[in-house]
């Protein structure tokens, strides 16, 4: 296996040195999915800078009041603070503040302070927000620290840190969602061709601490074989883990990923498949979107009323474990996990075709796929029977840029065949008829004639692009 490695993060740690070098305190709050790589952020962040991380538990105010007196008398050189039973928060921030080290370290450099997993304090004890909220306006925003409060439950995060009803709503002086790895960071963790590394992503996302579970000596297979599928490991049991630590309900909200991920988008669809009442799968799915897990679509032309929208799961490891893992259950707790993997092989391809397309359309959103035109707006769209892959427009000069994905290799004819029935799918799109300008493209795994599709002047890309 790889050993666990740190691997870009420039931007966050750009902007958490930013912060670090001004002439004030800061109160940072940063947050996103679990295993996501925030901890390994802030410690990278830290090294060689004065400061304490601390590691929150679920213990309850007591114990972790204890346990924060015993870090900071390790960073302060103090064995006696650590001996001192602190009544609440307020006091140890006070003690430690007074304290001769602190004192003598805020004169020449920031000291930094993280409570990570600050939900757990929440969960805890509802008035944290509060209690910390003191801490900062009566002491912490006098001082030259900087307050990291980290958290991975984003429903938590939002509500209780960022939130408008949050006691600590407007505190902060920066923020930072912490999002999976890009892609083209893949092939620092696998020594995989580029199409294996696209199907690898397929399947966990760029999730740091997913992808050090596979095995750089095993094939893309065995490691979906070894490391996800078979019962007992770790990628095969987490999402269990993740829905019984965010969800009271996690039940019901196992049956909406499992119709999403079978390709009933549609609301009526969801609560067809699940047998759940309208009101409470239309409540989930906005706790689900909230939370980033799911996201709401409307083609990308509709108004900001739009009522039909689709919903898709945007994390390709719930994708892929609703789709694969929760439906063969049964087969995988009776070791049938060859049977199982069998039967994926033969379906990959097929669920490769929509995962190329929701990774091609976030390529285009991040401009990591080389494009002259300056789109102001990116997504899919679709009417009645009709759909097409990407639509992005550029409302101010009135243009239109169309693209079909292929998760295939394609020949000079079979290119232009798709290229031709894009622009007759392209005549349904009501966007400024008559007055734009359109433009028209594929992306695909391979594409024959390439260079000769270009000069005729169409945007075609393929894995060697990406």
């Amino acid at each position: 296996m790889y050993q666990r490695k740190f691997i870009d993060r420039k931007d966050e740690l750009k902007f958490l040195q930013s912060r670090y070098t001004t002439g004030s305190p800061e109160f940072i709050v940063i947050y996103g999915r679990r295993r996501v790589g925030k901890t390994e952020l802030i410690l990278k962040f830290m090294e060689n800078k004065n400061g304490i991380y601390y590691l929150a538990s679920k213990e309850g105010d007591r114990s972790n009041i204890k346990d924060f007196s015993y870090r900071i008398s390790r960073m302060i050189g103090d064995d006696n603070f650590k001996k001192i039973e602190f009544p609440d928060w307020i006091i140890i921030f006070e003690s430690l503040f007074r304290h001769k080290w602190f004192i003598e370290q805020a004169k020449t450099e920031k000291v930094v302070i993280v409570i990570d997993e600050f939900p757990y304090l929440v969960h805890s004890n509802r008035a944290i927000s509060s209690v910390f909220q003191k801490i900062w306006e009566l002491n912490m925003k006098n001082e030259n620290v900087m307050l990291i409060l980290s958290g991975s439950s984003v429903s938590v995060m939002e509500s209780e840190v960022l939130g408008y009803g949050s006691p600590l709503y407007g505190r902060r002086t920066g923020q930072w969602q912490v999002q999976p790895l890009d892609l083209k960071y893949l092939n620092e963790f696998l020594p995989y061709s580029k199409k294996d590394l696209m199907m690898t992503w397929f399947i966990v996302g760029g999730v740091p601490e997913y992808l050090l579970k596979f095995d750089a000596k095993l094939t893309l297979w065995d490691n979906v074989q070894n490391n996800v599928i078979k019962k007992g490991t770790y990628l095969s049991e987490e999402i269990e883990y993740l829905l019984n630590a965010e969800f009271k309900e996690p039940k019901n909200y196992k049956l909406i990923f499992k119709a999403i991920a079978l390709g009933y988008n549609r609301l009526g669809e969801i609560c067809n498949y699940t047998g759940l009442d309208k009101s409470m799968v239309s409540k989930y799915l906005d706790v689900l979107c909230k939370l980033h897990i799911l996201k709401d679509e409307a083609p990308v032309t509709a108004s900001s009323k739009y009522k039909k929208r689709l919903y898709f799961i945007s994390d390709p490891y719930f994708n892929f474990w609703f789709r694969y893992i929760y439906p063969n259950r049964i087969d995988l707790e009776a070791n049938r996990e060859n049977e199982v993997l069998t039967m994926i092989k033969k379906e990959f391809p097929r669920y490769c075709g929509h995962m190329f397309e929701v990774l091609t359309l976030e390529l285009f959103i991040k401009r990591q796929i080389p494009c002259d035109l300056s789109l102001s707006k990116i997504g899919r769209w679709w009417h009645k029977d009709k759909e097409i892959d990407i639509v992005g427009l550029n409302e101010q000069n009135n243009e239109i840029l169309f693209i079909e994905c292929k998760w295939s290799d394609l020949r000079l004819k079979e290119a232009e065949s798709v290229l031709r029935e894009l622009m007759g799918k392209s005549g349904f799109v009501d966007w400024n008829n008559g007055k734009r300008k359109e433009y028209f493209g594929i992306v695909a795994r391979k594409i024959e004639g390439k260079d000769q599709l270009k000069k005729r002047g169409f945007f075609v890309f393929d894995l060697d692009d990406l």
